[in-house]
């Protein structure tokens, strides 16, 4: 009997800062969004709760996560000069389209 579906490759596993961030975006408790001002560098971070503070992530990781397609980008919420989306896991966006 043919297999109907690809054989699913092994996923690379992250180390250091990427698989911190990763964690993070991937905690259904820590809601994680980047916002992108008008002509500026898109700024990724949370609120942590239990410190009562907003802790910004490294963009360049994010980046780096974003272009690889660990992590995605939500629908856009546009203010006047920014405009926020909510990031999460690839495989959750995924699971919920």
């Amino acid at each position: 009997m043919p297999y109907t579906s690809r054989p699913r490759r092994p996923a690379t596993p992250l180390a250091g800062p990427a698989a911190d961030v990763l964690r993070i975006v991937s905690d259904p408790r820590t809601p994680v969004f980047v916002t992108a001002h008008a002509g500026g560098r898109p700024r990724y971070g949370y609120w942590r709760a239990a410190g009562g503070c907003y802790v910004a992530l490294p963009t360049d990781v994010c980046e780096e996560l974003r272009s690889a397609g660990r992590i995605t980008l939500g629908n856009p919420v546009h203010d006047p000069g920014k405009t926020t989306y909510r990031v999460g896991p690839a495989a959750a966006r995924a699971k919920a389209a």
